[in-house]
């Protein structure tokens, strides 16, 4: 597997997110977003850079792999059937972007083996910019 790309995770989202990993059992994606929480850089939500994507930020990313440009809004699982563009973060992709700034790349690991790599192009909306800390 390539380097990853260094992370930068919000102190509330990396706990909200530790309870959904420890309730998940044993998910394959579950254990990933653990590893990527592991290895990031916590910060309180007012020192999250405006580039870097948190939870409920919208998001357009380009998937390499297939060539496609896509815009997606980084959202718990509960709050997907309420977010029109929403990937979920326990979803392979959603757990790829956490943590991500614009300008990344990052190569993540789909179900059945597959591979794919994501490029962060732009943070259209993030809460922490917002001055929405603890949302």
């Amino acid at each position: 597997m390539a380097v990853r790309p260094p992370l930068i995770i919000n102190r509330l989202d990396a706990e909200r997110l530790q309870r959904l990993i420890d309730a998940a059992g044993d998910d394959a994606v579950a254990r990933a977003l653990e590893e990527e929480l592991e290895r990031g850089e916590v910060l309180d939500p007012e020192e999250i850079p405006t580039d870097v994507i948190s939870m409920n930020s919208q998001v357009r990313f380009t998937d390499l792999t297939r060539e496609r440009e896509i815009v997606r809004t980084l959202v718990y699982p509960r709050s997907l059937d309420a977010t029109e563009d929403g990937v979920s973060v326990m979803a392979p992709v959603g757990a790829a972007l956490l943590g991500l700034r614009v300008g990344d790349v990052i190569e993540w690991p789909l179900p059945g083996g597959e591979r794919t790599s994501l490029r962060v192009d732009a943070i259209l909306w993030q809460p922490e910019r917002e001055g929405q800390f603890h949302r």
